[in-house]
């Protein structure tokens, strides 16, 4: 497994990352099974955020994780906060971050987060009150590295002014078949509806400022409106990914994912799946890469067209 060395201390974390969004509604064996198929694949980060099933994703994550003996110091562990579940509201707010960390802690049952990020944008975020925030959970220890999810370019500057330590990662939404962060600097200065920058230029951004993009819903179309490989609905996209990945010798999983890796950006792809075949799969895309014309192949079979 590739590794990426993520800010000034070189965190080495692997280029797939599990995220473990639905791992609630699995048996206990079956938990087991992935986590393991993951290790073995060699996968070291695992993603999680406080609204995953209510909480309930993480203390099944720490009952597998002793179940199969796994050492702290083997994992990077990801947390996430200020999505407000109860009231239905985001809150970035000091006190909301703090709880939050200690709740995480405490269900997953370790001392520390290897990061946190903010779960999507606060339009009330005091950025002073996040900082005060991060700079005590920095100082107590429980948390090592700090990110961000689902925001833009300024609304990060805005944040990065107050804080005294460097935002390491933007968790972005970005698949084959889902690309507006790749589409609008493809289509500069037209007037078509692709050249509308929706995200501020992110991706760019994140390039410029070393900061790591997780790409999340790897294999979804849309906002979670389903999986694109194998759907009646992409049978263009599906029969160049199909031939591409013939050629190769893998799987059409492993080739979604090396399509993700292929960019420059150097992204870590978070996969949301729960069948440990689907990671063992997504692990073949580390042993080759597309060349720029499959890529391109790729992008424009999913409809995308080229100015």
């Amino acid at each position: 497994m590739r590794t990426i060395d993520v800010g000034p201390n070189a965190l080495s974390v692997s280029e797939i990352s599990l995220g473990c969004m639905r791992i609630d509604q699995l048996e206990t064996s079956a938990v087991d099974k992935l986590i393991s198929a993951s290790i073995d694949v060699g996968i070291n980060f695992f993603d999680h955020a406080d609204i995953y099933g209510k909480g309930k994703c993480e203390e099944v994550f720490a009952a597998s994780v002793k179940r199969l003996g796994l050492k702290r110091d083997s994992l990077l562990l990801q947390g996430k906060c200020g999505i407000r579940q109860d009231v239905g509201t985001f809150d970035f707010s000091k006190e909301h971050i703090l709880a939050s960390v200690d709740g995480i802690l405490k269900r997953l049952n370790v001392d520390y987060l290897d990061v946190l990020l903010l779960h999507r944008p606060d339009a009330l975020m005091e950025p002073h009150e996040v900082a005060e925030a991060f700079g005590k959970l920095l100082a107590s220890g429980k948390v090592r590295n700090f990110g961000v999810s689902n925001q833009n370019p300024t609304l990060m500057e805005l944040l990065q002014r107050a804080l005294p330590m460097k935002l390491l990662f933007n968790q972005l939404q970005l698949s084959v078949a889902f690309t507006p962060l790749i589409d609008g600097n493809i289509h500069m200065n037209n007037k078509d509806d692709a050249a509308v920058m929706r995200d501020g230029g992110a991706l760019d951004y994140c390039q410029l400022k070393g900061i790591t993009v997780q790409a999340w819903s790897p294999f979804q179309y849309g906002f979670f409106e389903g999986a694109f490989l194998g759907n009646a609905k992409f049978p263009e996209l599906n029969k160049v990914i199909d031939r591409i990945a013939a050629d190769h010798k893998v799987t059409n999983t492993a080739i979604v994912v090396a399509w993700i890796s292929r960019h420059p950006a150097r992204m870590q792809t978070i996969l949301g799946t729960t069948t440990p075949q689907r990671v063992r799969d997504s692990a073949q895309s580390q042993s080759f890469q597309l060349t720029r014309e499959q890529w391109y192949e790729i992008y424009r079979a999913a409809g995308n067209v080229l100015p």
